[in-house]
């Protein structure tokens, strides 16, 4: 039996699309050295992920992200290995707090990486419907599409969707509400944990290694798990037009 067409191409968003790491570098306190930073943003970002699956795991709604960011931020800050990133935001004096709520808000305004453009504007010469479908809320994915300069034909977020990734549920809404079949749609992410829920659901998926994400995955067996494993998202459209 062939496998039917695919119709719709779906992105996770800012670890896939987007250059977070360097947007929050930026937004740092520039007195922590650059390598404590991108230590530090690489750890923040692990801590909302596994934040994420605690709320999911004890049958929780999904929180507002940038709440879930101020929280696990000011968690971090109390930890003894980040002291010297404390102490640049100590330096700070009464503007301490201005550049907290700066740095969780600079979450909403990230670069895309260069060959994500590229990619989505070629998928939608080949005709294909592309979705970002994420974890986040509606008003974060706004604002990114805005910051990046990406054009979606729709965003679903897990605040939408009334769940996280990689629920089935929150696929399997997706799902109905675009009136496909698993089989008729691509998820193109950089985490495992999501290509695993898009499969799932009979997804096919194309996972593109991004440094920055899954750092705690092993990618030798992350690429036997999908359809497709790329480095970057060149050449995305004709990997998609063979599956």
């Amino acid at each position: 039996m062939t496998n039917p067409k695919i119709k719709a191409v779906l992105f996770d968003f800012m670890g896939t699309c987007l250059d977070w790491h360097n947007g929050t570098l930026a937004a740092l306190p520039q007195s922590i050295p650059a390598k404590t930073r991108s230590e530090f943003a690489l750890q923040w970002r692990q801590n909302y992920f596994d934040s994420n699956a605690a709320r999911l795991a004890a049958n929780l709604p999904p929180e507002d992200i940038d709440l879930t960011l101020r929280r696990t931020l000011d968690a971090m800050l109390k930890e003894e290995r980040w002291g010297g990133v404390k102490a640049g935001f100590d330096a700070l004096d009464d503007k301490e707090e201005e550049v907290k709520e700066g740095v969780v808000k600079a979450w909403h305004s990230m670069p895309a990486w260069r060959d994500v453009k590229p990619a989505i504007n070629h998928l939608k010469e080949l005709g294909y419907e592309i979705f970002v479908h994420a974890n986040g809320t509606t008003r974060l994915q706004l604002d990114l599409c805005r910051s990046s300069g990406l054009s979606f034909d729709m965003l679903f977020s897990s605040e939408l969707l009334g769940v996280y990734k990689p629920a089935r549920e929150n696929y399997e809404k997706v799902l109905k509400l675009l009136k496909l079949r698993g089989e008729e749609c691509v998820l193109v992410a950089a985490h495992a944990y999501d290509t695993r829920g898009a499969k799932a659901v009979g997804m096919r998926t194309v996972y593109v290694h991004r440094w920055t994400d899954d750092i705690e995955e092993d990618m030798q067996i992350v690429k036997g798990e999908n359809d497709v494993f790329l480095e970057t998202m060149e050449g995305l459209g004709d990997v998609i037009g063979r599956l």
